[in-house]
């Protein structure tokens, strides 16, 4: 049975669709359109987009693709950028998403990561912003430790209903702090760049002899068993991004792969979990 994770009260399959890279080639166009509503097609629910990701371009594709799929069923998450965090500009912002998205409300919106407004300004917003229905909830992106702590001790701050952050085999320094955090507060986590842009940085998980050996024995492919990992835990969220629509149906059937404790060693083994503190991952 395909995993779930729970969101502000809404249960949503634990793979979504992200959309990074996505509408900057308008040659790609029509592929990348197809390959988001194949997402939806397979089962998923949540697309994660942001008003950074090609300057809209990625928020106006999305915006065509749900064209043809009912609003209702589907978990929208928008970003709005440092700069835009304000009292003064963030409504602007959050409106100009709304409308490259062809819709009155999101489901999500987070503030993408920190910048030069105070926090304390930026949580006033995004409450009031829910107020208004143009959005349902609002959490934050990039944010380690100190700054889930300090969101916390501020009025409103323990409203956020999620964090976003790097995380993927290869990159497991939230292990340290911040997750064991996350889950005595009860925030899920949405996991970006889950299978590590296809190895960039020289994580070399895709060429690495177990993670073959363990895709081999569920006769699926190395990104399934990747984010397989990822969502190992409950409460956790991952949003690979593809321009194919074969391999977005694969990402999403990922949600119904359960690994198994030796496995998990095996994958522990190669790719150890973190024994200090690491500096946030940030793509």
């Amino acid at each position: 049975m395909m995993k779930q994770v729970i969101i502000a009260g809404k249960m949503v399959p634990a793979i979504g669709i992200g959309t990074w890279h996505m509408g900057d080639q308008p040659a790609q166009r029509a592929m990348e359109i197809a390959a988001i509503r194949a997402g939806i097609t397979a089962g998923a629910r949540v697309i994660d987009t942001a008003e950074m990701y090609g300057s809209g371009r990625a928020e106006d594709l999305v915006g065509e693709a749900l064209t043809t799929v009912e609003r209702q069923s589907l978990y929208l998450i928008s970003k709005v950028l440092p700069e835009n965090a304000s009292k003064q500009r963030m409504e602007a912002s959050l409106d100009a998403s709304l409308k490259r998205l062809r819709t009155d409300y999101l489901d999500l919106y987070l503030y993408h990561w920190r910048g030069k407004i105070p926090l304390a300004e930026t949580v006033v917003e995004l409450q009031r912003l829910q107020q208004t229905g143009k959005i349902r909830a609002w959490g934050v992106s990039n944010f380690d430790i100190a700054d889930l702590q300090e969101l916390w001790q501020l009025p409103g701050g323990d409203q956020a209903v999620v964090n976003e952050d790097l995380y993927h085999l290869g990159s497991r320094g939230l292990e340290y702090s911040v997750l064991p955090w996350q889950r005595a507060h009860k925030l899920p986590l949405i996991a970006y760049s889950p299978v590590a842009q296809g190895d960039a940085w020289g994580h070399h998980l895709t060429t690495n002899a177990i993670v073959k050996a363990i895709a081999e024995q569920h006769q699926v492919s190395i990104y399934q068993i990747l984010l397989a990992w990822v969502i190992r835990h409950d409460q956790v969220l991952a949003i690979p991004q593809t321009s194919s629509a074969v391999h977005m149906a694969q990402n999403i059937a990922a949600a119904d792969i359960t690994l198994t404790s030796t496995e998990l060693a095996q994958l522990d083994q190669a790719f150890p979990a973190p024994t200090t503190k690491q500096p946030l991952d940030v793509l």
